[in-house]
């Protein structure tokens, strides 16, 4: 491709693909009123990506909530309890990644066919956003993004890996059947804020997980309160409490609440992750409490041994 003129680099995706006669994935018919089920194809089990201990999903119901700046810090305070930790950017319409950790650099490439991942705070970080322009939009349909996530998640070097953080993109779609599917996960992690609009998604995305067999690890309740940059003072603007409650309602543990504050997000809109740039204040507490909550589920091995689930689409 280079040999052209004019061109300097090239993205490639595989699109998907099926044996001649093999069933494909329709989208769901109707005999009358009665619904049909269209299972999707699948293999029998799950298969790991080589190296990597355990993988889990860092997922929201809903964009706006602070995924993204969550599961940085919860990498982050996973990294701060001596656990070596990939994170892996798995939104290819909003990858966030290159910018909450300030990364402009593109991957190289080993061998022609693989890519080695990007270190950054001691995380090895791998984004579709290293490899396209910030403002280029990814006008992809499904099979596409299937592709994608599955090629930077087997042709990437990841290497040696205690935990991999899946920063997930928002919803209950592709991207989220695909991890279910095609990669052993040890659990999830719902990130939400208090109001109800944001707790009705939450509650879609746990049932989403609980319907793959994928554990929910528990709930983060993010911009949870205000705290006053000048003075400190608490201000509970968001009807705080909802996720707490909303996690002893499904039986699903409550990780922490993470306050609404100027430090946390100009750090992060800089590319300087607290947990990283300011691991002495409270809020990387916060991030490393909830981060040895996540550990020590982890230990307990909940999704060892998960069969990749049948997955039905219902009209």
């Amino acid at each position: 491709m280079r040999a052209l003129p004019g061109v300097q680099s090239a993205l490639v995706a595989l699109t998907a693909e099926r044996k001649a006669g093999a069933p494909s994935a329709r989208a769901p018919q109707r005999r009358g009123d009665r619904p049909v089920r269209v299972p999707l194809p699948r293999g029998d089990a799950v298969q790991g990506v080589p190296g990597v201990e355990a993988i889990i999903a860092v997922a929201s119901g809903k964009g706006g909530v602070g995924k993204s700046t969550t599961a940085v810090n919860l990498a982050l305070g996973l990294a701060a309890l001596g656990l070596k930790v990939g994170i892996f950017d798995a939104d290819i319409y909003g990858p966030s990644l290159p910018k909450l950790l300030a990364i402009k650099e593109r991957p190289q490439t080993l061998g022609g066919t693989r890519l080695k991942p990007i270190t950054r705070y001691g995380l090895t970080v791998m984004s579709i956003g290293f490899l396209i322009d910030e403002e280029t939009p990814m006008i992809w349909r499904g099979p596409m993004v299937i592709s994608a996530l599955t090629q930077m998640l087997r042709e990437v070097e990841w290497g040696t890996l205690d935990v991999m953080v899946v920063d997930m993109p928002p919803g209950t779609g592709d991207a989220q059947l695909t991890m279910a599917q095609q990669v052993p996960l040890k659990g999830a992690v719902i990130v939400s804020t208090p109001q109800d609009l944001a707790l009705i998604d939450a509650r879609r995305g746990i049932a989403m997980f609980k319907r793959v067999n994928v554990p929910v690890l528990g709930i983060v309740e993010n911009m949870s309160y205000f705290l006053c940059p000048q003075c400190g003072t608490r201000s509970d603007i968001f009807s705080h409490g909802g996720a707490r409650h909303e996690a002893e309602r499904l039986g699903v543990p409550f990780l922490g609440e993470v306050p609404l504050h100027m430090t946390i997000r100009e750090k992060s809109d800089a590319g300087l992750p607290v947990v990283a740039t300011e691991p002495d204040g409270p809020h990387a507490k916060i991030y490393r409490d909830i981060a040895a909550r996540v550990r020590d589920q982890l230990k307990g091995g909940a999704a060892a041994g998960r069969v990749a689930p049948k997955i039905v689409i219902e009209a």
